[in-house]
């Protein structure tokens, strides 16, 4: 019944660039890992969310082959900018190509590295962050990150009900580390935050 939910409200959700069917579909073929891609729903709440935000500096931390990317660029103010870092070489070609495609180029800076390294040299703050990386480096990455974080920004987290194992609490260290870290961003003053059951689960968690 849940994959007809999901197939309902997917068919009746807008795809607002039309290169990411091509995107999707490449991706499928030429990576080992396509589920990993955003996808219609997910993609266009980020759109959404920034379009309502209007931040003007973005981050994103695990481009993989650009989708995510190309929907928070679309939801861009004028002269706003989105900063996307990726660890894997292999995947540059294919993200660059449909931000091309797309028309974003022209606000999407693409860094290649751990982000961990890279984030301290761009010496910028944000107003909005995807987090989509390393689920055991996610505790780290939101420290580092939501000092970063101009009051009111939003810092959005793809993966957290983690194929459903955090709420059934399973003992592997994967899903405890995944719990870990959605209990550490519910217990900060610092933010308000917001769990949605869409995909694999979406944090968001806005800065007071």
């Amino acid at each position: 019944m849940q994959k007809k939910i999901n197939a309902y409200c997917e068919a009746h959700t807008t795809l607002l660039v039309p290169a990411l069917y091509e995107l999707e579909r490449e991706t499928h073929l030429n990576t080992l890992s396509p589920q990993m891609i955003s996808g219609k729903m997910q993609g266009h709440l980020l759109t959404l969310l920034t379009s309502l935000s209007k931040p003007m500096l973005a981050l994103e931390i695990g481009t993989f082959t650009g989708y995510a990317a190309i929907c928070i660029a679309k939801g861009l103010p004028a002269g706003g900018r989105l900063h996307t870092i990726e660890v894997n070489a292999e995947l540059a070609h294919i993200s660059q190509k449909f931000f091309e495609k797309a028309g974003l180029s022209h606000c999407i800076e693409a860094h290649l590295g751990d982000a961990k390294e890279v984030i301290p040299r761009l010496g910028l703050r944000f107003d909005l962050v995807f987090l989509d990386a390393a689920k055991f480096d996610y505790p780290v990455y939101y420290e580092m990150l939501v000092e970063l974080l101009n009051p009111g920004g939003l810092l959005i987290a793809d993966n957290v009900l983690w194929d459903g194992k955090v709420a059934k609490k399973a003992e592997d260290a994967d899903t405890q580390t995944m719990d870990a870290f959605n209990k550490l961003v519910h217990n900060d003053p610092r933010v308000e935050n917001l769990m949605l059951p869409v995909r694999d689960g979406v944090l968001i968690a806005r800065k007071i």
